[in-house]
């Protein structure tokens, strides 16, 4: 990845940079200027973008400081959006005012032209959209910041080796709809997330409050998701396996999808006639079963999630339609997320630990389901569980809410320095949205009843005797290999200090901002120098007496000494910009 210290340096571009000085232009626009001093941002970047204007408008304090950065994100463009909805998932990083808006972050961006999309095609299939399908809507669908879709139709002879249902195999052309990826976002992102990285990690450097939630750390997490959900493929490849693993279900629809027609910027899928969950009015116009829908979404979640451990992690009601037989289906299966089955049992240990009273077990699912780094005061963490299974051990399990234990979760883990694995974020952001979606259906839902049956189930496979010999093979079968493998091993470490290759590593921390200060002195110093030079050189110049001159005095002379001028009040600016001199 390219720093911003590289950009400073040697591997700067021109694409780096401009991208930099656009977000500078639109943090300072609007208010954000104290952070980027915060962040000494300024100080590795080329003198001339130090000019950016960092006034912004009056008016633009009209708006919440909140507000401005929800305003902010959505003018940077798809990669802050798509970071912006991923905070909007951490409360225990990001104040409850913020988090507020950076929910209502949306993709609302402009469709791109139809030339374009025609371009994707030539370029992905060798073909225009109107010689692969026999009919393509120019005017797009819907758009975002990743994509566009556009409706189609195909005809079925032309499908040969797609697999496809009774149903549409007797239809003789197939709607179907085209996401077509925006023209040069993998280039717009790859950057961004270049810039994202390094600020993250000025971030760990200049807040020492923020440095425990491991900015660089979500960061590289949030890069490996974006990476995944802008490659259609991987879409692609996930409703295969999605459908695969549901395919016993008679509850849900998986559409179709087209593996000949779709590329890394390009799928095809069927295009499903449903009513959108969001609809509520409408389903029950059309006499829609809402609670059975409201049960059978939660259920189906919670078997992609405690059963597969493979799940769709965004279920919003956007993304879910109901079909005639409140039949739902799932759609735009860009982000989701995958469980280890030792993840599975932790949290329902967990889970269960807090509505039976049991403490310690509590603490030691928490300790299984997080990262932690250095020692852990499990007196004072025991302290802060048993409080928090104080205040549920009394509930039934169906009383309890995903996204109230999720928060206070979250704040008990801050406390403590405690960090939840990245894919339990997930699982709980997925959730805390079908338990949302779930009680706009139908209020009296409980979620954590539902899941009941899927935790036992987990609970009794653990002691079942398949899994018990499976696991003492596995744990056999890693005890020889680390025996097989010993004596190479040491032979290698001993070969290696032999030889005196052997290598420790340290890293010093809080050793940037002697760094900086040092890099700036040296600039000053050097600036100085060059600047004495410039009066000296323009001394002698001047009393050289060479032509031409003006009122009898060398205009080289004069000339150098209007330069050191500026040059010296350029000095004391920057100086005093410091507040130091």
């Amino acid at each position: 990845m390219v720093s911003i210290r590289q950009l400073g340096a040697l591997n700067r571009t021109y694409r780096h940079l401009t991208r930099y000085r656009q977000i500078l232009r639109i943090l300072f626009k609007y208010g954000f200027h104290d952070l980027v001093d915060y962040l000494h941002i300024d100080h590795y970047l080329e003198t001339g973008l130090q000019m950016i204007n960092r006034k912004p408008h009056e008016q633009i304090f009209r708006y919440s400081r909140p507000e401005r950065l929800r305003m902010g994100l959505e003018e940077l463009g798809p990669t802050f959006i798509k970071l912006g909805q991923l905070l909007s998932t951490r409360p225990d990083f990001v104040p409850p005012d913020y988090l507020d808006e950076l929910r209502k972050l949306q993709d609302n961006v402009p469709p791109f032209s139809y030339q374009e999309v025609q371009q994707i095609f030539r370029e992905d299939q060798g073909k225009d959209p109107t010689e692969i399908f026999s009919d393509f809507s120019v005017t797009p669908l819907a758009a975002a910041s990743i994509g566009q879709v556009h409706l189609a139709r195909i005809a079925s002879d032309s499908l040969k080796s797609t697999r496809r249902s009774p149903k549409n195999q007797a239809a003789s052309q197939q709607d179907v709809v085209v996401k077509v990826q925006r023209p040069g976002l993998e280039k717009i992102i790859a950057v961004d997330l270049e810039i994202l990285a390094q600020i993250a990690r000025l971030m760990e450097d200049h807040f020492e409050e923020i440095q425990g939630h491991q900015p660089t750390v979500i960061v590289e997490e949030f890069t490996i998701s974006l990476s995944r959900e802008i490659d259609f493929t991987i879409e692609l490849a996930n409703i295969h396996h999605f459908s695969q693993l549901l395919s016993r279900s008679s509850n849900i629809y998986v559409p179709e999808v087209f593996p000949e027609l779709s590329t890394e910027r390009i799928l095809v899928m069927e295009r499903v006639n449903g009513i959108k969950a969001s609809h509520v009015a409408e389903l029950k116009k059309q006499g829609y079963d809402l609670p059975l829908i409201a049960e059978r979404g939660a259920n189906l979640v919670m078997e992609q999630i405690f059963v597969h451990g493979f799940f769709h992690a965004d279920p919003h009601p956007g993304n879910l339609f109901i079909l005639p037989e409140n039949k739902i289906c799932f759609i735009d299966f860009g982000q989701m997320g995958r469980l280890l089955l030792k993840d599975r049992e932790n949290f329902t240990d967990f889970i269960l630990s807090i509505t039976s009273g049991k403490e310690s077990e509590a603490v030691n699912g928490i300790l299984k389901m997080t990262i932690h780094r250095g020692e852990v005061d499990r007196d004072r963490l025991s302290l802060d569980i048993s409080e928090l299974v104080g205040r549920y051990m009394h509930l039934p399990i169906g009383e309890l809410k995903v996204e109230k234990v999720h928060l206070e979760l979250l704040k008990l883990l801050s406390k403590h320095r405690l960090f939840l694995k990245p894919n339990l974020y997930l699982m709980f952001k997925a959730l805390a949205t079908v338990e949302g979606v779930g009680m706009m259906l139908a209020p009296e839902l409980e979620l954590l009843a539902l899941a009941k049956p899927f935790m036992k189930k987990i609970k009794l496979d653990r002691i079942h005797p398949r899994r018990l010999v499976d696991d003492l093979s596995a744990t056999s079968y890693q005890y020889l290999s680390l025996i097989r493998d010993l004596p190479g091993e040491t032979r290698s470490i001993l070969t290696q200090l032999r030889q005196g290759r052997m290598k420790l590593e340290f890293k010093h921390r809080g050793l940037r901002p002697l760094e900086r200060a040092l890099y700036r002195v040296s600039n000053r110093i050097a600036f100085a120098i060059v600047l004495a030079a410039q009066i000296i050189g323009s001394s002698l110049i001047v009393l050289s007496g060479i032509k031409p001159r003006w009122h009898g005095i060398p205009v080289i002379g004069l000339a150098g000494f209007l330069i050191a001028g500026i040059m010296g009040f350029w000095l004391l600016i920057s100086i005093l910009r410091r507040g130091k001199l």
